[in-house]
């Protein structure tokens, strides 16, 4: 996946005159996303237990906008409110996660009936809409008390994800037709443990690299424990980009293969080829990494792509160079030890995040996919792709007026849509996400909803965006 950085692109097709999108397949799959602890909230009362993200947002500083996530959205209480907000979309399937720590709040051990309990009640209302449930069993949210006896540089926090997952398929697998067992195992590995910038904060840079091993890991475990309980169609939501060579030396030739190699390949080979795409990164990894690579490399029914933006990366620089901003990680400045340094992308359109608009940039990483792996790519699935902008009601009419985010989704269906005529099999799509929500280390300061969230009275109102994808979906029928 990596190239050579190339020239800017044009900018997409204006929002407010759009040319009507090329024609999909009638089958294909289009959905929204969310993630449990950004939407749902929490009380003392309802079960759940603390995460990893519940103690990391109460770390001073940690949150940019000191934000926590016991509210988000209310998801948990207003769930009827929010499928009938899909529903009148008139979207396929809804990707969200099951909390683990509200399954399981120690993590093991006794299970909290009133947690899935409302995954019943979550997964029955969809299906009465005719929206067909795709839950993600780990979307970040280790339970804290996996977490603080060494959460996932422990192998046995796999085994537990594993035990976890059985209990959740025995529920709800005679009605869910899609399941995804682990989101973003690079972010958890090099944010989470690698540079501290998300939970559990830790600095650990290489060290960092069993947390991978021990998420691909549980990624195969659970497939294993999904398909035992009868559970069908099962695959990863893996995020991935295009890396750029910041120049055509062969220092940064070097770096940007090596980044390609730690955020892409790390996590894609082993899941689609049953190894590690360098013998010297295998040997670096905890275990029996031949026997666990078996477990790893289970056939998987179709692969999910998150993708935002390409990355731009070259060999460290003086500390007066231009780094890090606008790059895949948000603007994250990379510890100067590191062999490799992230730089800004010129020529594009930003969002509010600062990341680059690049809607060919998906196409790339796609046929690239197709080209890297072959026949061992199984159908794809993009299962997240969206755009930060903070646009919200008009104090007047109320209209949430986001001729931007239009134009990104428009941008990004017709790279789609080109990587489908060169070849690629692409099932779905799934727009991050259906409701502004609690992202992460920003907090409430960045949305991406289709639906703009007023956080304190918790009012949702569909976007301009949103009535663009209802038509995007209805032409599609």
């Amino acid at each position: 996946m990596t190239a050579r950085l190339p020239g800017p692109r044009p900018a997409p097709v204006p929002a407010s005159r759009p040319a009507p999108l090329p024609e999909f397949p009638s089958d294909f799959l289009w959905g929204v996303s969310a993630s449990a602890f950004q939407v749902e909230g929490a009380t003392a009362a309802d079960g759940r237990g603390p995460s990893v993200w519940d103690a990391f947002t109460r770390r001073p500083g940690s949150i940019k906008d000191g934000t926590l996530a016991d509210t988000a959205c209310g998801h948990y209480e207003r769930y009827r409110e929010d499928v009938a907000l899909m529903a009148g979309l008139g979207v396929g399937a809804y990707r969200f996660s099951v909390s683990w720590p509200r399954i399981l709040p120690d993590g093991r051990g006794p299970v909290e009936e009133a947690g899935l309990d409302f995954y019943d009640r979550l997964v029955d209302e969809l299906c009465a809409r005719g929206i067909a449930p795709a839950p993600t069993l780990f979307h970040w949210d280790t339970p804290l008390a996996l977490e603080e006896r060494g959460g996932w540089l422990n192998r046995d926090t796999a085994e537990r994800f594993a035990a976890y997952a059985s209990v959740v398929a025995e529920r709800l697998a005679d009605r869910v037709p899609m399941w995804i067992t682990v989101n973003e195992p690079a972010e958890v590995t090099l944010l989470g443990y690698g540079i501290g910038e998300h939970a559990p904060g830790k600095r650990l840079l290489f060290g960092a690299l069993p947390a991978a091993h021990h998420q691909l890991l549980a990624h195969g475990l659970g497939v294993q424990a999904l398909r035992a309980a009868g559970a069908q169609r099962i695959g990863i939501a893996a995020s991935h980009s295009p890396v750029w060579a910041a120049g055509d030396g062969e220092e940064d030739r070097a770096a940007a293969d090596l980044y390609d190699l730690l955020t892409n390949r790390m996590f894609a080979d082993p899941v689609l080829t049953g190894s590690y795409p360098d013998e010297a990164l295998a040997s670096m990894m905890p275990g029996p990494v031949a026997e666990d690579l078996r477990t790893i490399s289970a056939p998987l029914d179709w692969y999910g792509v998150n993708y935002y933006n390409p990355v731009r990366v070259g060999a460290p620089r003086p500390a007066d160079a231009v780094r890090t901003e606008g790059s895949s990680y948000a603007g994250v400045e990379l510890p100067p030890e590191l062999p490799f340094a992230l730089e800004e992308i010129e020529g594009y359109e930003r969002t509010d995040f600062g990341w680059p608009v690049v809607p060919d940039g998906l196409r790339e990483l796609l046929t690239g996919m197709h080209r890297r792996y072959g026949g061992r790519l199984p159908p794809l699935y993009v299962t997240e792709n969206g755009c930060s902008y903070g646009d919200g009601p008009d104090p007047v009419t109320g209209r949430v007026a986001d001729a931007r985010r239009i134009a990104y989704h428009d941008g990004h269906l017709r790279a789609l849509h080109r990587a489908m005529e060169e070849g690629v099999d692409v099932r779905g799509y799934f727009v991050w996400s259906i409701l502004d929500n609690f992202e992460w280390a920003e907090g409430h300061r960045q949305r991406f909803g289709l639906v703009h969230v007023d956080y304190a009275t918790l009012r949702r109102t569909p976007k301009d965006s949103y009535a663009w994808y209802r038509g995007v979906i209805g032409r599609g029928r």
